[in-house]
């Protein structure tokens, strides 16, 4: 590493960073009973990324011995581009760090027998199939990831960071010869192996969940009161807001630079929202972003009024802001752009059910099922729901989605329930080709007094 620092310093270009990841990774996945694959294996890799006039170079590689060559191929790349390149990027300015940084462990994946995870995977498939014979299949996938990050650059910083991430679900899948219905149990963490163990109550209660839903009623299409509750609602966030905050996205858009602009208010006067990497566990966690800035936590709207945008050092360089820690990439293959981290509604004062007695007709939303967001609009399937009657939450609904536009329906939150909660994604994030990248997400029970709900006509 004294020689991989010494080679950032040249004087032909503005700034330059390497990065060097090293690490052991698995992947399963089951499906039914069958064993479809298990991949094990060792990597490494890096990338150089330079800046020359305002223009980037970026490179590449998985091996060390060919790391002059691709520093040269960088700067000469960018050199190339100068003239060819409209708008001319740079860097804010932070105070260079030396520091390692080794993130607590409770269990350690990787002090568990490959044949165990395995073994233990597939009991989770018959857990589901076992539940009843309308649980006509399952899917379970499963992810660790175990790496060394080093990170050094031209001002003077280096960062070496141990790095665990494990990440899956176990998917029932119920079947009456006329439809199906999915739900999912996900886990995951950055510190314990113990939270993919003991799932079998929830396998089981989601199993017969999938199987209610096949009976369950469609509801009538139209607009109605909400309640979403906290799996829902940091998915919410997360995706129809969280990535409007990002900077780059913010800065492309002339339009959502409008929208966006620091102390415009975008919701309602109860909301609070943040993004942070500093609650240890989560898969969101982080103490140092991939561009060797300190991750720190971010108000993003303070009561209802909008506070603080996702930054990379470029984009804050652009926006005239500060960095915020939010540059990442998912493996050396990319460069870092602005991610979420952990992303959450904050908690409330009002009560459940309060919510449930306030409401004459409406929906109860839990769980996510997909969905997708295009701008300011979007689309969620929630995993299961109710019709709320009278004060009275009655019938299981399935196949509902909720729709509509992300600022007015901040606007129409009118109550945020105590009863925060938090948790990791099975998955990842995705964005710019860059999945799945570890992020978390949470909320308490959100009441929005009007939403668009997919259903009969």
């Amino acid at each position: 590493m004294e020689r991989i620092r010494e080679l950032t310093k040249r004087k032909d270009v503005d700034y330059m960073e390497i990065r060097l990841e090293r690490g052991v990774e698995t992947n399963i996945s089951i499906t039914g009973k069958n064993v479809d694959s298990i991949k094990t294996g060792k990597f490494f890799g890096g990338n150089v990324r330079v800046l020359v006039g305002g223009v980037w170079g970026f490179i590449y590689f998985t091996e060390l011995n060919t790391l002059k060559d691709k520093i040269e191929s960088a700067v000469q790349q960018a050199k190339t581009l100068r003239g060819l390149v409209r708008g001319k990027s740079g860097l804010a300015q932070i105070a260079p760090v030396e520091k390692v940084v080794k993130y607590s462990i409770k269990k350690d994946p990787y002090s568990v027998p490959l044949l165990e995870k395995v073994r233990l995977l597939r009991h989770y498939s018959e857990v589901a199939l076992s539940t009843d014979k309308k649980i006509v299949n399952s899917r379970v996938v499963y992810a660790d990831k175990k790496k060394v990050l080093y990170f050094t650059n031209s001002e003077g910083t280096y960062i070496e960071q141990h790095i665990l991430d494990l990440g899956g679900y176990v998917m029932p899948i119920a079947g009456n010869g006329k439809e199906i219905q999915r739900t999912m149990v996900p886990f995951g963490s950055s510190s314990n192996y113990a939270v993919l163990e003991s799932l079998d109550d929830e396998i089981v209660q989601k199993s017969k969940l999938a199987i209610s839903l096949l009976n369950a009623s469609i509801p009538q299409g139209g607009e109605y009161p909400v309640i979403i509750d906290q799996h829902l609602g940091g998915v919410f966030i997360h995706e129809a807001f969280g990535h409007l905050s990002e900077a780059d996205f913010i800065f492309e858009n002339e339009n959502l630079q409008r929208i966006m602009r620091i102390g415009n208010k975008i919701g309602s006067e109860i909301l609070n929202v943040y993004d942070t990497g500093d609650i240890k566990g989560l898969r969101g966690h982080l103490e140092y972003d991939d561009e060797g800035v300190k991750a720190k936590k971010v108000q993003l709207i303070k009561n209802g009024v909008l506070s603080g945008h996702l930054h990379s050092r470029e984009t804050a360089y652009k926006m005239g802001e500060s960095p915020t820690g939010n540059a990442r990439a998912v493996n050396f293959n990319f460069a870092p752009i602005p991610r979420m981290r952990t992303t959450y509604i904050d908690s409330g004062r009002d009560k459940f059910e309060d919510f449930i007695r306030d409401i004459k007709k409406g929906i109860y939303a839990k769980g996510s099922f997909g969905g997708q967001t295009n701008g300011e609009l979007f689309t969620f399937i929630s995993e299961e729901a109710y019709l709320i009657e009278n004060g009275h939450i009655t019938d299981l609904l399935k196949n509902v989605s909720l729709s509509g536009n992300v600022f007015e329906t901040l606007k129409n939150i009118v109550g945020i329930a105590d009863d925060f909660e938090i948790r990791d994604s099975g998955g990842g994030c995705g964005k710019a080709g860059q999945w799945p990248l570890p992020v978390s997400h949470g909320a308490p029970h959100i009441y929005i007094k009007k939403v668009v709900v997919g259903g009969k006509q």
